[in-house]
């Protein structure tokens, strides 16, 4: 199977309706659904997953939205704090250096 295909979560039912173990599955969209576990044939049920988009609230786009260069482009100062506890400018304008 191709890495780019879905991955789609499922879940046990336990023989008292209770959700069991939760499991991926790699599958094609025009495959159904399963209807039993692949190894132990207990029933299952798929769960419904949020998709996984980068924009600008993922992980990737707040990397980049808080990136030197996007601060200094918004007016922001950023600074690192060195090994002797002072802060050095990484970006922006202000003082090279704050030291505590």
């Amino acid at each position: 199977m191709s890495a780019t295909m879905p991955v789609y979560v499922y879940e046990v039912v336990l023989p008292d309706g209770e959700p069991g173990q939760v499991f991926e599955v790699m599958q094609r969209m025009s495959d159904p659904a399963l209807t039993h576990h692949p190894s132990t044939g207990q029933p299952v049920r798929r769960l419904i997953q949020p998709p996984h988009i980068a924009g600008k609230w993922s992980e990737s786009g707040a990397r980049q939205m808080l990136s030197d260069r996007s601060l200094a482009e918004q007016g922001f100062t950023k600074y690192v704090k060195t090994g002797d506890g002072s802060y050095e400018k990484t970006t922006g304008n202000g003082p090279r250096e704050i030291v505590a």
